[in-house]
């Protein structure tokens, strides 16, 4: 039986993905605050190494937990709850693909999803930290895909949550990204399927399995296709060429 670790699974998102791998046959150890904390070294060491005890082995890690700040601008933010925010968007996931991906590089298999946001692509008005948090997300994504572990950039959307609906932006949505989007998604992933698509974004409720693993089949994807990058003002920017 495969091993998935999910983060903040007690509820939305990591809850649906718990959810879909336990469906799928997986053994699905759920992480919350109450289990381990993610900017708690010390208590995600013991976690881990209770599952690692316990199954021998983690081949799925989904880095789920995140919280947001409040959406107000820059100048008005609350330096306090602005650093949580980058503790547990950033430090979390960085412990845990610490912790995991060297548990993976020694079984010589494993694959992470980290859940970006298209929040990580853009400066934000308002919510600055998470906007600075899931950009910094997206560069350990990059960087644990060139230490070898197949890892992916997953926005879900927007999935219908408790944070989700308490947030300003999204009072008077009515079309909600379905929760099952942004787990086949991760299914997909953790049976191979899109290793592709590793150290790139993806994006539930636009792209899907058979939309990714086709244009995949097609030919290599750019190096930058889907990353982060500088964008130059033209081929003469001496930045870029």
């Amino acid at each position: 039986m495969r091993v998935a670790v999910v983060t903040g699974a007690s509820r939305g998102i990591g809850a649906h993905v718990a959810d879909a791998l336990a469906a799928a046959g997986y053994a699905v150890e759920r992480g919350s605050s109450a289990v381990a904390p993610v900017t708690d070294r010390a208590a995600l060491t013991a976690w881990v190494e209770q599952i690692l005890a316990r199954h021998g082995r983690i081949d799925l890690l989904v880095n789920n937990a995140g919280i947001i700040d409040a959406e107000v601008d820059l100048l008005d933010s609350d330096p306090d709850q602005w650093r949580a925010v980058i503790d547990v968007n950033v430090v979390g996931p960085y412990l845990m693909t610490w912790l995991v991906g060297r548990a993976m590089r020694a079984q010589g298999r494993g694959r992470i999803v980290n859940l970006n946001s298209g929040a990580g692509v853009r400066a934000g008005a308002v919510a600055t930290a998470y906007n600075v948090s899931k950009t910094a997300l997206a560069r350990l994504t990059g960087s644990t895909h060139l230490v070898g572990i197949p890892t992916l950039d997953l926005m879900p959307g927007v999935v219908r949550t408790d944070m989700t609906t308490a947030m300003d932006a999204h009072r008077d949505r009515t079309e909600w990204t379905a929760p099952h989007a942004v787990s086949d998604l991760v299914l997909a992933f953790a049976d191979g399927r899109l290793d592709a698509w590793s150290g790139r974004f993806v994006r539930a409720g636009v792209d899907t399995v058979e939309s990714l693993c086709a244009r995949a089949a097609a030919g290599p994807l750019g190096d930058f296709d889907r990353t982060l990058v500088l964008r130059g003002y033209g081929e003469e920017d001496p930045l870029t060429s």
